[in-house]
């Protein structure tokens, strides 16, 4: 099943995809697809739903970010070790986890902005697990069954903010519209192997990331089970789990930032694609 919201910024309904990749409107069975739809019982319920019974939607919407009043947003850091090779980095031997703000998420298809005072604003295409029951000191065997769906992201980071000023990421990691999210949320059902999907990102057309999810040094499994040594995960939270090789940072013999015109797609294996255009800061 792939859950969606679509409609303007702030107006957003919910919706459904069915078979045939056409939007069905979901508005007549729930108000928006938020923490407590995401829940097992409420999956359950919706995926009894015939979508072909839903009214369909016409036209080309916008895409909005699936889930509504996502609680945290958490991002590992350094989870491919060929990334981490082209960073110059050890690999890391705990996962490296940090948060973005709640208020960078953005639709995966809306502009990024190009901060002011930018100068090295930079791509990653990720997976995403988006949290149905509430994780605390949860085992790596039992992690997968926590999670509601999962997701396509884009952590969007302005590595000039991440590493030159000061220590903490999160400066780099979550200005307004840092990080696309989706165009649906997948269930595990219909992911099945969650590492063996393929990751890819294009740069104005040019193919700059091409990944596995087998690839991780981490699971997401081990990713759930380490954060919520720390954190407890609610249902309705995002986290995401490292990205593959590519990196503008990391191209030779020079590094690529993205400027205001740059065109980013990005697409991982079920998860669809996000299509996004750079923007000055207005």
């Amino acid at each position: 099943m792939k859950l969606l919201r679509y409609g303007p910024v702030g107006q957003e309904k919910p919706g459904m995809l069915d078979a045939d990749g056409r939007i069905r409107d979901l508005s007549g069975v729930i108000s928006d697809v938020t923490p407590a739809t995401v829940t097992p019982d409420a999956i359950a319920r919706l995926r009894a739903i015939d979508p072909a019974s839903l009214p369909l939607v016409e036209g080309d919407p916008r895409y909005g970010v699936p889930v509504a009043g996502i609680g945290k947003f958490l991002a590992v850091g350094l989870n491919y070790a060929d990334h981490a090779a082209e960073a110059g980095l050890p690999v890391p031997t705990e996962p490296i986890f940090f948060t973005k703000a709640i208020s960078c998420l953005t639709g995966p298809n809306d502009p990024v902005m190009k901060p002011r005072d930018a100068t090295k604003l930079d791509w990653e295409v990720e997976l995403g697990a988006v949290i149905g029951t509430t994780c605390r000191y949860v085992e790596e065997a039992d992690a997968l069954a926590h999670v509601a769906g999962y997701v396509l992201v884009n952590d969007v980071s302005e590595r000039g903010f991440q590493k030159e000023r000061g220590t903490q990421w999160d400066k780099g990691k979550g200005c307004d519209t840092f990080g696309p999210t989706g165009p649906w949320l997948v269930t595990p059902d219909e992911v099945g192997d969650v590492q063996a999907l393929d990751l890819f990102l294009d740069v104005n057309g040019i193919r700059r990331q091409t990944g596995n999810s087998a690839r991780m040094i981490f699971s997401v499994a081990q990713c759930i089970a380490y954060v919520s040594r720390f954190i407890t995960l609610n249902p309705g939270d995002l986290l995401i789990t490292g990205t593959p090789p590519g990196v503008g940072e990391g191209q030779k013999p020079h590094k690529i930032f993205l400027e205001p015109g740059d065109t980013l797609r990005l697409g991982a294996t079920g998860l669809g694609e996000q299509r996004s255009t750079v923007v000055a800061f207005a």
